[in-house]
Parts: C-alpha cells; structure tokens; sequence
C-alpha cells in the first residue's frame, strides 16, 4: 500500500468516466487517494467546486477533460500531479501547465496495444487478399477456389513497411516477429537502428522502403512535417497491388493522392482514421471498392478501455508510495508524439 493518500479527483466526462470505472476500479481508487465527494467532476467551471479544487494534489484525466491553462490552474495550489487515462495529452497542456512543474503520464503505452493488435491483424488479412473480396461479394463467389495460382495472394515471402516507429509501430514491429514469411522494414528519422533490429525489423530510409513492400502501415505523430507525409511521389513508388494502411492520423496521408491511385485499382487501402473524421457523405473513398474504411475502431474500445484506468490507477500507486512515475511526459517528448 502506498505511504500517503493524496486528495485525488477523476476529471472527464459523464460518459467517460461509467465506461472507465467500473466498482472494482472505483474501490481501488478510493485505497489509493484521499477521495472525497464527488469522486468524479465532469465539468470543473461548475459552482461550488473552488474548495475541492484547491486541495486537489492529483486528479485522473481522461476524455472530456478541459485544456490546463493558467485560470483553472490559479484555482488548483496544490495540484501535483494528472495521469491522463488515455492516449494523447496534447490538447490538455499548455505553457501554462508546464512552468508549473506538474507531472503528467500518460495510457499510450496501454492504448497501443489494441491499436498494434488491429495492425496486425490487418496486415495478415491483407496478404491474404480479404478486403476486396469482402468489399465486393461477386468477386469472392467469382474467385471461390480459383485463387491458388495467383501470386499476389499470401504472406510469405512478403515485406511490410512500418511509418514511425513509435509506441504503436514499435509493438507491430514485435507482434510480427514470429512470422517468419514477412520481412519488416522500418523508416522513421529518429529511429535508432539497434533498437528496431532488436524488434527483427530493418530500419531504413522511405524512399528505400516504398517501392520494396507489399503492406504499407502509417504509425507517425500529426505534426506540420508529418502532414500528407504519404502523398503523390510516395503512392507512386509503391508496387502494383499493395495496400496502405492508416491506424494513426488521417494527416499522414493525402487523401486526394490516395483517391487517385486506388481508382485506377493499383492499390488497396484500409482507412481506420481519416481527415476529417468522419469523412464528407460525397468522398469517393466511401464508395471505392478496394477501400475499407473502419470508424477509429483501433483505439481502446469497450474491455479494452479498462486497460486505461488500470495505467492511471497504477501511476497513482507509484506516486503515492513516492516511486518513479511509470510514462511520464514532458514538454519536449511531447513535440514528437502524436
């Protein structure tokens, strides 16, 4: 157990908060902090907080939760520390919250995992040439039995090529290791090459990489330099029949560029994050027979978002007990994630 129990608070919405704390969760953090009611603030502006607020040392984020800023933070001395129960901090932190000193964590590493699972999972049915054939039910009735000469259908013998090597590419990385058909090549500049070899992947440069794979998946951060990254040029070097895939920001990828390629049947796609989100009723992509768009289903969804609470809850027993916070995040590491 924990030497102290600072004053803690779940932040984020309604919805948000039933879906991450179920009774278990709720019991555990009421062991680990000093929590008192209500247990859970959806909206921090509402009257009648200011006490709660200035003895608050800790508070559990998650989405919902507002943007840090100096007016909120003037209403919150003794604020300490926030273990954001979900991915990206990116639209909670400011300047303000940094010359503060307050500590951040976050559940990337946790919400990674059904991302890197999806990945795979996509990779392998790609090779397999699923996704036209579930896109067009004739073609499959058509093709019954008849696909077994054909080539381009299998993951042996096949290469896949990782965007970014970040949390999410790092774990695909890994989670492809035991398939010993498929080469892994990894482009990402900052990258070290020790540490993608030790996935048994092969970092290397895009332009190097483009034109040598069959399966094609996005895992950088948005970032300006980031934006449309996989454009024209780099649809183009692609070979005949590969698929791209996006599971990390719609950004990544220019999707007029996409459009273009994919009508003419050169490339398939598999679309799990778009820009904008949703996509427009009138974008051809919808209507494309060898594209397949999923509505953000990567992330953590459903049992899977319990993993979440389970990484903030486990931040919270470190920080209590005065051990080394697990996946903190700072300023400058924030630049380069998503």
């Amino acid at each position: 157990m924990p030497s102290s129990r600072p004053r803690a608070h779940a932040v984020m919405s309604a919805e948000a908060y039933e879906l991450l704390f179920d009774e278990a969760r709720r019991r555990r953090f009421a062991e680990l902090a000093d929590v008192r009611t209500p247990m859970h603030i959806a909206d921090l502006t509402a009257p009648g907080l200011d006490e709660l607020l200035a003895e608050a040392e800790v508070l559990i984020t998650s989405w919902g939760a507002p943007r840090f800023e100096a007016p909120l933070l003037d209403r919150m001395p003794r604020l300490r520390a926030v273990f954001h129960a979900a991915g990206s901090i990116r639209q909670h932190v400011s300047e303000d919250f940094w010359e503060r000193g307050i500590r951040i964590t976050t559940a990337a590493d946790a919400n990674a995992v059904p991302v890197a699972e999806f990945t795979l999972a996509t990779i392998l049915l790609a090779g397999k040439r699923v996704f036209p054939h579930v896109r067009t039910p004739a073609l499959a009735a058509a093709d019954w039995g008849g696909n077994l000469r054909d080539f381009s259908i299998g993951n042996l013998d096949r290469t896949v090529g990782l965007v970014g090597f970040s949390r999410i590419g790092r774990r695909v990385a890994e989670l492809l290791r035991p398939f010993a058909g498929l080469k892994v090549l990894v482009a990402d500049p900052f990258a070290d090459a020790a540490e993608v070899a030790a996935t048994g992947a092969e970092l290397v440069a895009l332009e190097e990489m483009l034109p040598r794979v069959s399966v094609l998946s996005l895992h950088a951060p948005a970032l300006p330099s980031t934006h449309h990254m996989i454009s024209v040029r780099e649809l183009a070097a692609l070979p005949d029949g590969a698929t791209v895939i996006n599971t990390a920001r719609g950004a990544l990828l220019d999707h007029d560029a996409l459009i273009a390629e994919c009508r003419t049947g050169r490339l398939d796609a598999v679309l799990d994050v778009t820009a904008p989100e949703p996509l427009p009723l009138d974008s051809p992509l919808l209507d494309l027979p060898n594209v397949v768009l999923t509505p953000h289903l990567a992330g953590s969804l459903g049992t899977e978002t319990r993993r979440l609470t389970d990484s903030a809850l486990d931040e919270l027993e470190a920080y209590a007990a005065g051990s080394p916070l697990l996946h903190p995040m700072d300023a400058v590491s924030l630049a380069r994630s998503a």
